[in-house]
């Protein structure tokens, strides 16, 4: 082989070398980071003052230290019996708001660790949740900071039904995610549906209901759906009852 060919075969090899390594930086641009985390990226860029080179920085260090994270499956018991804690804690809030949200912040410490994620703190295990649950994570945070505030009795009971209300969004996650335990998909479904029926019309998921509060369901992918969808209906009937005293205590 001449020495012309030599030198266009490595010439060639460089290019192709160029190339593979712009299209990977490419992929692991600011776009990508943008993408990946969505809302999240938005609010680390906003933590940083608007330096988007710091905010990527750092959303780039938990895809290190997490993205390689698997999710555990639930068992059908552990799925059943955080369904009923979710629905304790609905039933509490009428009377006892805060104790209710300082438990439900305690059930999601503990679902996410049974689910895989970091146990051993709350800031790294929200740090991996916000890898994996990006659109979810900051309800999370919500709640555990009204946590706080509601021990020092400085949350009211709206900011406490609205922490609640926001971080029932993870909790579904955590609950439906079927891919991880190998199933079809159709509980992430059903958990979704209910939420957009909460959302959008607030009475299809709540018509069909006895008035029990949702407690006498039978299974933990059809009862829970059912309990949980009745948050909104009990934290404003909570609401209602705490603007009736107010009016009757001013009269």
């Amino acid at each position: 082989m001449s020495t012309g060919w030599i030198i266009t075969l490595i010439v060639a090899a460089v290019a192709v070398l160029v190339l593979a390594l712009y299209l990977g930086s490419r992929r692991k641009g600011p776009h990508s980071v943008r993408r990946r985390f969505g809302p999240e990226y938005e609010r680390t860029v906003a933590q940083h003052n608007g330096d988007t080179k710091a905010a990527e920085k750092e959303l780039r260090e938990r895809l290190e230290r997490h993205g390689d994270l698997r999710v555990q499956p639930l068992t059908p018991q552990e799925r059943e019996q955080y369904a009923a804690q979710w629905a304790a804690v609905q039933e509490r809030f009428v009377d006892a708001p805060a104790e209710a949200v300082a438990e439900a912040d305690r059930l999601l410490s503990r679902l996410a660790e049974a689910r895989g994620f970091p146990g051993d703190g709350y800031d790294e295990q929200v740090s991996a949740l916000s890898v994996h649950h990006p659109k979810r994570v900051q309800g999370y945070r919500e709640m555990h900071a009204v946590a706080v505030l509601g021990r020092e009795g400085q949350a009211d009971t709206e900011r406490q039904r609205e922490a609640l209300v926001h971080a029932r969004a993870l909790y579904e996650d955590l609950m439906a995610q079927q891919s991880a335990d190998g199933g079809t998909g159709r509980g992430r479904e059903e958990h979704d549906g209910g939420r957009h029926r909460d959302r959008h019309d607030g009475h299809d998921g709540r018509d069909r209901h006895d008035g029990t509060g949702g407690t006498g369901g039978r299974g933990h992918h059809d009862g829970e759906p059912r309990r949980s969808g009745r948050l909104t209906e009990k934290l404003h009937a909570s609401r209602m009852l705490h603007r009736h005293d107010t009016s009757k205590g001013k009269a």
